[in-house]
């Protein structure tokens, strides 16, 4: 009986060994990010060499920025990848994160329909088209959502001195959705709205909407990744959380965000550092 005994314990000892093995396997991090980055499809197109390279799984709770942060404030999330500096620096300030570091960047441009009844066609200057289409009573939709897309488009309404307010004007129509879902409404819609030029771009839907304003410095979106610090007393994933953080602004992982296109257009410049690579380095 003893024998046995001895034997099932050897038996077993490989087994509980491999499983161990298998749980390590997959491991995986917590991305707290907006919506822009998944309806562009850069999270399918970028994660995957992470996971290859190490072995860490990457799960995405892809919603607005504001909503990310406010994730990470309460422990839920190792990563922020979200693109509001003001707020993510103010994040790691107030104790929440590590650090953060530059990613990328790329455009917001201001879209409408081709017969563009505000005329803004062609500006260059997204605070003066959102003037002209204030005064033309226009159409304008808004994700509404405190995204980093939303944030931008009020921070262009305040610069027009455009006041929005608790109470919008008729011509203006607030979702509280992603972007995905702003642009079949506003496009519906015959409506204006603000989006990033990576997800326009992935976006199917476009009918006759087209992009009128682009290029003003102004429309310029950077992207961030911060480490969020662990819960007091909370099992710590810091270790694979900075594995990320380090990956992503590295040579393999600034490459890689480079080499991601939506037809034949590079989607996002990497710059951590300030350095723009190339596809292909």
């Amino acid at each position: 009986m003893r024998g046995s005994r001895l034997l099932i314990l050897v038996f077993a000892i490989p087994v509980l060994l491999l499983s161990a093995t298998v749980l390590s396997a997959r491991e995986y991090l917590l991305v707290q990010s907006g919506t822009t980055l998944r309806d562009s499809g850069f999270f399918d197109a970028v994660l995957p060499g992470f996971t290859r390279e190490t072995g860490i799984e990457l799960r995405v709770v892809a919603v607005g920025t504001g909503q990310a942060i406010r994730n990470a404030q309460r422990g839920d999330g190792d990563l922020l990848f979200t693109h509001s500096t003001v707020d993510e620096l103010h994040f790691v300030a107030e104790g929440y994160g590590i650090a953060r570091r530059d990613v990328m960047f790329n455009h917001f441009v201001l879209v409408g329909p081709a017969a563009d009844p505000a005329g803004v066609g062609g500006s260059g200057d997204v605070v003066a088209s959102l003037g002209r289409i204030a005064e033309f009573e226009s159409p304008f939709v808004s994700r509404g959502d405190d995204s980093g897309t939303h944030k931008a488009e009020l921070r262009y309404w305040a610069a027009a001195e455009i006041d929005i307010g608790a109470e919008p004007p008729g011509w203006y129509r607030s979702l509280g959705s992603g972007m995905g879902a702003t642009l079949n409404t506003g496009i519906a819609m015959g409506a204006y709205l603000l989006t990033d030029e990576a997800t326009w771009r992935a976006f199917r839907n476009k009918r006759g909407h087209r992009v009128l304003v682009r290029g003003d410095p102004r429309l310029r979106n950077q992207y961030g990744v911060v480490l969020v610090r662990p819960p007091d007393g909370a099992p710590s994933k810091l270790a694979a959380a900075e594995s990320f953080f380090d990956w992503i602004v590295s040579e393999a992982g600034q490459v890689a965000i480079a080499c991601f296109r939506i037809g034949e257009e590079q989607a996002y410049v990497p710059n951590a550092d300030g350095v723009m690579r190339e596809c292909g380095q």
